[in-house]
């Protein structure tokens, strides 16, 4: 008797876990089909799937009798993240203490049409007596559109939007991925960075739209030749990078020619018809000539440089240099000495006078910049600016003379000061804007201030070069051009830009008591000058001959070493020290 009402009691618990699953089961439903969704019970020991209403529409299905059974349902599968449901439920080890077990899984289902469609599985798994899966509730939704957009997000993220090639931050991943199965395999590989060479004159001729559809016919190109194995990649605007595994130094040769081959040998058909083109390439050999991705990648920008110097449709394998890594780190020490020197004020000013040629007096000093180097000696200007100039840096200093010029304006309200500036600088507008306020703060200070442009800057872009002027000379400041003669300067040029002054380069007053031909030139440019009211300076003057000559040419002013060396006070101040550096 007692087994017997256990075993009522036991029937009783199912019947009454089963009503409570039903009625979980219909408020699930309706819940999910609110929602869009669709809910389903399936049976597990019978394989018999109950949906709930929109399974047809859900799914692409005439009936829902079609995926009545999982087995029926599972054999729609084309691809699923992870394991099948039955395959999740089944192996599960987890325990059903009343609650269910969750589970959660995507895969593809083929609809009567054969589309495929992402579908996102989740539900919840219930145990019988013996504690295995006998129960599945769960819903079903669509999430195409989810997938879609991640798919679009991993692509953007891969491949560049134009070519569809690997975009730059993948390419550099594959090359790195390459140069470590490289050096870890001890084999050889390589990487080609290629150009476009005339795309500019596309541009220009045709229109950025053509100049794309040219990028594009490249990169084709360049896929086409490419292995499996390989990685090809857009690497900016015009360029494109290869990475070739398993390559020798003698594939190499051969790949890059055919490559640049079969840009130059067919044209590219473009909306505006047949474009001819060709690239230049800059390659490197793993690990050979390179150790690490950024090596490699600098390594093949300084061999494409090279090739682009050469010709067009050219290529250049880049060879280790002893000199050319020296040049490099003494680039680099001189960059560190001068960003150290602009933070530590160790950069100044020396003042060269610059005299009347017929009085012998000082009419103005001439601004030349310094560095006091850590050990207190003095580095003259030709010791850094050119590798500042190379190396961008030359907008810092010529800042900091600004500053130091007007400040020794502001100390010496009787001294006149001329202050070069680069040819970047006569661009930099934050530059000219701060001195504008400067000026406009204390008025006083542009009459006695002229800055000095190179010929040869003032002629790269007259247009600019004349606003520039232009500014200056509304707040008061005069304006001279240096290096006079350097450029051959035309009548034209100087009516343009509109100068207060002239220095005709010292190159052209070096030997001039002996060399008729400086003769010739400077009484050339003197004249040249005086056509337009315009007064002269000499520079490099290096004797009492020269000065004398100079003076009989009409030549106004004069400045070299002879007249007075740069230093680093003024003689003004020359009664508040007890001696004057020169530098």
């Amino acid at each position: 008797m007692s087994e017997l009402r256990a075993s009522e009691g036991a029937r009783t618990a199912m019947v009454s876990a089963s009503k409570s699953l039903d009625r979980r089961d219909d408020l699930f439903s309706r819940a999910a089909s609110a929602l869009g969704d669709v809910a389903y019970r399936w049976t597990i020991t019978s394989d018999l799937i109950h949906w709930a209403e929109g399974v047809e529409q859900l799914l692409g299905v005439a009936k829902a009798d079609d995926v009545a059974t999982d087995e029926i349902f599972s054999a729609r599968t084309v691809s699923q993240k992870g394991a099948s449901r039955r395959e999740t439920i089944m192996k599960s080890t987890a325990i059903d203490n009343g609650a269910g077990v969750a589970y959660e899984l995507e895969y593809q289902l083929k609809d009567d049409k054969g589309k495929l469609r992402w579908m996102e599985d989740r539900g919840r798994w219930f145990a019988d007596a013996e504690g295995k899966p006998a129960v599945a509730i769960g819903v079903l939704r669509s999430i195409d559109e989810r997938r879609g957009r991640d798919d679009r997000l991993v692509r953007l993220s891969t491949y560049d939007e134009l070519t569809g090639l690997l975009n730059r931050m993948r390419l550099k991943e594959a090359l790195g991925e390459t140069l470590d199965s490289a050096m870890r395999g001890k084999n050889t590989a390589a990487f080609l960075l290629l150009a476009v060479d005339n795309l500019t004159l596309i541009n220009d001729s045709y229109g950025f739209d053509v100049a794309d559809e040219v990028i594009v016919g490249v990169g084709q190109r360049l896929r086409g030749l490419a292995r499996r194995v390989d990685a090809v990649g857009r690497y900016s605007g015009n360029k494109f990078g290869l990475v070739l595994r398993n390559c020798s130094k003698e594939r190499l040769i051969a790949v890059t020619e055919r490559l640049l081959a079969s840009v130059r040998d067919q044209v590219i058909q473009t909306s505006r018809g047949p474009v001819a083109t060709t690239v230049s390439a800059g390659c490197v050999s793993l690990p050979a000539h390179a150790q690490t991705v950024e090596q490699a990648l600098s390594h093949a920008e300084e061999a494409l440089t090279v090739a682009k110097q050469m010709h067009r449709d050219s290529y250049v394998m880049f060879t280790p240099s002893r000199e050319r890594e020296k040049t490099r780190q003494y680039n680099m020490n001189v960059t560190d000495e001068l960003v150290s020197a602009l933070n530590e004020r160790r950069i100044c000013l020396a003042y060269q006078p610059v005299v009347s040629s017929v009085t012998g007096e000082t009419m103005m000093h001439e601004c030349l910049i310094r560095l006091v180097q850590p050990d207190g000696s003095i580095a003259a200007a030709g010791n850094f600016v050119p590798i500042a100039e190379k190396l961008g840096l030359i907008g810092l200093l010529d800042f900091r003379a600004m500053e130091l010029t007007m400040e020794t304006l502001r100390a010496n309200p009787d001294v006149k000061l001329s202050l070069n500036v680069s040819g970047r600088t006569t661009s930099d507008h934050m530059w000219l804007d701060t001195l504008v306020a400067q000026l406009r703060a204390d008025r006083s200070l542009a009459s006695r201030l002229i800055v000095e442009i190179t010929e040869t800057v003032a002629l790269q872009e007259i247009a600019g070069s004349a606003e520039f002027v232009t500014t200056l000379r509304d707040l008061g400041c005069q304006v001279a051009i240096d290096d006079f003669g350097a450029g051959y300067t035309s009548f034209r040029n100087l009516k343009t830009i509109e100068v207060d002054l002239v220095k005709i380069d010292g190159s052209f007053v070096q030997n001039l008591v002996t060399n008729q031909d400086n003769q010739f030139f400077v009484r050339t440019l003197v004249e040249l000058a005086h056509n337009f009211n315009l007064p002269t300076v000499a520079e490099w003057v290096g004797n009492e001959e020269e000065v004398a000559m100079l003076r009989d040419f009409g030549v106004e002013y004069l400045q070299g070493f002879f007249l007075g060396e740069p230093v680093l006070q003024l003689p003004a101040q020359r009664g508040r020290s007890e001696t004057v550096r020169r530098a």
